[in-house]
C-alpha cells in the first residue's frame, strides 16, 4: 500500500485518479484550493489519508501546502495533476498572465524542492507541449502579447523539462512526464475526444506499479506508451538554465 499526494484532486482527472488508487487500497492525501472547492471532495474525504488546502497560483499558499502534506509524513508518490488554460479576455491583467506559470510549472517546482522527496514523481505535461517555445526569456508574458495557447504549450514544455531534469538529477527518484490526451474535464471541456479513463491510468500506473515499464524514469508517457517528447525538454542544457530560471523566480534552489 502507497501513499500518495495528488494536486488538484476535486475534479477532472486529478479525482478519477484519487478514486482509482483509494479503491485499490492505497492511502491517498487529496488537494483542494479552497475550503469552499474541498466541500467537493465530501464523498472522498472520509476513505482518503488527508486533505491538504492551498491556491496554487500563490506562492505563499504553495509554500504552505508543501508544509502541510510534510506534516502527514513522506509520500510514496507525488502526482503534480493541477493545471489551467486561461482564456484571453479584454483587460487581463498581468498577474493573470502569470497565474499559467505559477500552477502549471512553479507550484509542481516548488512542491518538488519543499517537500520530502517521494519514491515516484509524475508531472502532467500536454501534446501541446511540442508547440512551446524553447526561449526562457519572459516565462510570465509580461513583455509579450498574450497568446493563451502558446502560454499553456510553453508551461507544459517546462514542466515536461522539469520532470526529465529530475530523473537526471534524482536518480534515486523515478520522474516522469504524462500526457493524458485532450479529455472531456472542466478545462478540456465536454466535447474533448479523448478516453478520461485512459486519461488517469498511466498516472495511477506510474505510481505504484512494481510492474518492469513502469519502474523507469525518464519518460514521457501517453496510454502508457513513452512518446518522445520535445527536443528541447530533453537537452540537459535546456533544462539546467529552466532550473536556474525557476530557481530566480521561486528563490528556491532545486538541485
Amino acid at each position: 500500500m502507497a501513499r500518495i499526494f495528488i494536486t488538484g484532486s476535486t475534479d477532472g482527472l486529478g479525482r478519477a485518479a484519487a478514486r482509482t488508487l483509494m479503491n485499490e487500497g492505497h492511502q491517498v492525501v487529496l488537494h483542494a484550493r479552497s475550503q469552499e472547492r474541498a466541500s467537493s471532495l465530501s464523498d472522498l474525504a472520509s476513505n482518503a489519508a488527508g486533505v491538504v488546502i492551498g491556491d496554487l497560483s500563490s506562492a505563499v499558499e504553495t509554500r504552505a501546502l508543501a508544509v502541510q502534506v510534510n506534516g502527514l509524513g513522506r509520500m510514496d508518490a507525488v502526482i503534480h495533476n493541477a493545471g489551467v488554460y486561461l482564456e484571453p479576455v479584454r483587460g487581463m491583467t498581468p498577474e493573470g498572465h502569470a497565474r499559467i506559470l505559477a500552477v502549471n510549472v512553479l507550484a509542481p517546482y516548488l512542491l518538488t524542492a519543499l517537500m520530502e522527496r517521494p519514491d515516484r514523481l509524475i508531472y502532467l505535461s500536454s501534446g501541446m507541449h511540442h508547440g512551446g517555445s524553447g526561449s526562457l526569456r519572459d516565462l510570465d508574458w509580461t513583455e509579450r502579447s498574450w497568446n493563451a495557447i502558446q502560454a499553456y504549450s510553453e508551461s507544459k514544455l517546462h514542466v515536461t523539462a522539469l520532470a526529465l531534469a529530475v530523473a537526471r538529477h534524482w536518480p534515486d527518484v523515478k520522474s516522469n512526464a504524462v500526457d493524458p490526451g485532450w479529455v472531456p474535464t472542466r478545462m478540456g471541456g465536454a466535447g474533448a475526444p479523448d478516453d478520461l479513463e485512459m486519461g488517469h491510468l498511466t498516472q495511477t500506473w506510474l505510481a505504484v506499479s512494481g510492474a518492469p515499464a513502469a519502474t523507469v524514469s525518464g519518460g514521457y508517457w501517453h496510454h502508457r506508451k513513452q512518446q518522445t517528447p520535445a527536443a528541447e525538454a530533453l537537452d540537459p542544457g535546456f533544462q539546467d538554465q529552466l532550473i536556474d530560471r525557476l530557481a530566480d523566480l521561486t528563490g528556491t534552489a532545486l538541485f
